[in-house]
């Protein structure tokens, strides 16, 4: 009998109506991800429905799409009637363009379907800055207002600030493909989907809605069409995935970054040159852990479902050059900014109208960043010698009509982390390094050398270049870039080394673990990899239960979300 009670008094608490609460409402202090047990029982259940109607095609799709509803829902409360707009709307218009008969009708609604997107893009993310940028330059005194905010408080009962715009969780990522989803159907490449909920399971598959990578409609929406399979070779591959991804994110990213990392860029001046120098080291390691770790859980739960996601990382930091690097790191957005971006700007066939829209609207960011109208007047003054040089000089003319759109795909790529300086600055230094990399090939005599010392040499120069750039990445503010840098050179305290790197011993160690695993040759990795798939099923259970133990241990007791969260 007492047994019986206490079985009753649980499942009275656990069905309570708190925990009820708990489980289905939005908590923002408590968004669903990855490394968070909740997910995790989410997935649980969510497959274990899944097992009994993969079959129907029509049935799982439908299902797909409401459970990745409940999952944005759930890390991003009512952001979801964003997604649901942006999901309605391009579904709608892209029955439009297949369904027009006229080039021109195709083009307008294609037009259509990326203004839509990026206006909501720009009004989430760049209100502020706009907003803030009008009143230093015209000496105004306007507030943002929130009219999303202020619709959803009238229709809905909801009680948000209308004097503040919060960006939705994702927003980057998915109207990015919703875009190539318009473009792609009127590129011939595919045909609209058959219904809404297919449509509405392609922009919002939940594995990797809020942080890539990115899919482009003509790679996945066929998959939604396919019978569902998995070959034990496959569930092998990914539980392997999720493993690595939760190594990464825990044991080697977040460890680092609350250890050491976050504390040096909270306040830089605090600590020595070494240090700062150390941190950045440990920052270029931790945005490849969480970043990467996050894609391959992704991919590691899509391959269980029975659907395949783009590789986004082919390590990095073996990059021999910036180009490489750039074919590398978070290949889904490089790839996306290549074929819908530099492409139809002209790319390095030459400029073209689109070149100059492009141009016109990096000036116009770059001039309401600074506020002062001399910053025009000089961004124009260079403009006007670049044309007159281009007209008179044959050879710059050849040079400036291959790069320019190079570096205007990598000034927007900048700007769509956020509307700054740094992230201006980032974009145009990894864009000039590409640039200077091309004419450096063609007069080096070391391009050629590619022996052991010679890769190695030119993956350092690379690696060291991409870890330079991260100042203005991972820096709070222009301030603290300066400190950093300064720090760096003028205060580095050689003789307090030793006594730093016992300090943060721990620390260094798994940081050095992290890179010797990173710069593993490719056949080392693959035979690990192959070897675990190999194992038998309890094998696996095994080695998945040290692995899960490990993370669990080494988990912080704050919640640490993954860094593209914030893009």
């Amino acid at each position: 009998m007492d047994n019986l009670s206490i079985i009753i008094q649980w499942f009275s608490t656990f069905f309570s109506i708190e925990n009820i609460k708990h489980i289905f409402m939005y908590n923002k202090g408590e968004p669903m991800i990855f490394t968070q047990f909740f997910f995790w029982s989410f997935f649980a259940v969510v497959l274990f429905f899944y097992s009994f109607i993969y079959k129907k095609r029509g049935l799982r799709n439908a299902y797909i799409f409401f459970v990745s509803l409940f999952f944005y829902y759930k890390t991003s409360g009512l952001f979801i009637s964003i997604l649901l707009f942006s999901t309605l709307s391009d579904f709608i218009i892209g029955q439009l363009i297949y369904s027009s008969k006229k080039e021109l009708a195709k083009k307008i609604f294609v037009a259509l379907s990326v203004v839509i997107n990026l206006f909501v893009l720009v009004y989430f993310k760049y209100a502020y800055f706009f907003t803030e940028s009008f009143n230093q330059f015209f000496h105004t005194n306007h507030e943002v207002f929130n009219h999303f905010a202020q619709w959803t408080n009238q229709n809905v009962g909801t009680h948000f600030e209308v004097n503040q715009i919060l960006l939705p969780v994702g927003i980057s990522f998915y109207t990015f493909q919703t875009i190539s989803y318009s473009v792609d159907i009127f590129r011939g490449h595919i045909k609209p989907v058959k219904n809404i909920f297919d449509f509405g399971f392609y922009v919002s598959f939940f594995p990797q809605l809020v942080a890539g990578p990115i899919v482009r409609a003509a790679d996945f929406i066929p998959q939604l069409y396919k019978p569902y399979q998995l070959t034990q070779h496959q569930f092998g591959l990914a539980l392997f995935w999720i493993l690595k991804g939760l190594s990464k994110k825990v044991i080697i990213g977040d460890y680092i970054a609350v250890n050491f990392i976050d504390r040096i860029f909270d306040n830089p001046t605090m600590f020595t040159g070494f240090e700062n120098l150390m941190a950045l080291y440990g920052y270029s390691l931790q945005v490849y852990a969480d970043f990467s770790g996050y894609t391959d859980i992704a991919i590691g739960v899509a391959l269980l479902m029975g659907f395949t996601l783009p590789v986004n990382f082919n390590s990095p930091y073996k990059a021999k050059n910036v180009d490489e690097f750039w074919k590398r790191w978070h290949i889904s957005l490089s790839s996306w900014l290549k074929d819908y971006l530099y492409i139809p700007l002209g790319g390095n066939r030459g400029g073209s109208v689109g070149t100059w829209i492009a141009l016109f609207f990096i000036i116009g960011f770059i001039v309401l960043l600074s506020g002062k109208m001399i910053v025009l007047y000089v961004i124009l003054g260079v403009v006007a010698v670049a044309v007159i040089l281009a007209l008179w000089i044959k050879s710059f003319r050849s040079w400036l009509t291959t790069n320019i759109n190079l570096l205007i795909t990598m000034l927007l790529g900048g700007l769509w982390h956020g509307a700054s300086w740094q992230f201006i600055i980032w974009g145009g230094l990894n864009g000039l390094g590409i640039i200077v990399y091309k004419l450096w090939r063609k007069i080096s005599p070391y391009e050629k050398l590619n022996g052991v010392l010679g890769v190695v040499l030119k993956i350092l120069i690379t690696f060291n270049f991409i870890t330079f750039t991260r100042i203005w990445f991972r820096a709070e503010n222009m301030e603290s870039t300066w400190q950093i840098m300064d720090q760096i050179k003028n205060n580095f305290s050689a003789v307090l080394i030793p006594q730093i790197l016992s300090s943060y011993s721990k620390v260094f160690t798994v940081m050095l673990i992290g890179f010797v695993i990173h710069w593993l040759p490719v056949k080392v990795k693959t035979w690990y990899r192959e070897t675990f798939i190999a194992f038998p099923l309890g094998l696996k259970i095994i080695v998945s239960s040290v692995v899960i133990f490990g993370v669990y241990q080494a988990m912080s007791s704050e919640l640490q979300a993954f860094i593209y969260f914030q893009f």
